[in-house]
């Protein structure tokens, strides 16, 4: 199964439980991260039954990198 990271515009494969690539994953705040793990459930990757609450938080780790990008750019 080939999965992709979740970042905007980002193309690297990485194995279906994981939700961003390494790049990305860290630069979601800490807190975000710990919301992230905190409302995934072992197998929903494969299920794909996430919670409303775990796509809830997803958007917003998406939505963060996506502006933590932005930001890095502003002053080119």
């Amino acid at each position: 199964m080939k999965h992709t990271c979740h970042a905007i515009g980002c193309r690297i494969e990485i194995p279906p439980k994981l939700f961003m690539c390494p790049e990305h994953w860290y630069k979601i705040p800490q807190d975000l991260r710990d919301q992230v793990w905190h409302h995934y459930k072992p197998g929903q990757e494969i299920k794909k039954n996430p919670s409303s609450s775990y796509l809830s938080v997803a958007k917003a780790a998406i939505v963060a990198v996506r502006e933590i990008e932005r930001q890095g750019h502003a002053g080119l």
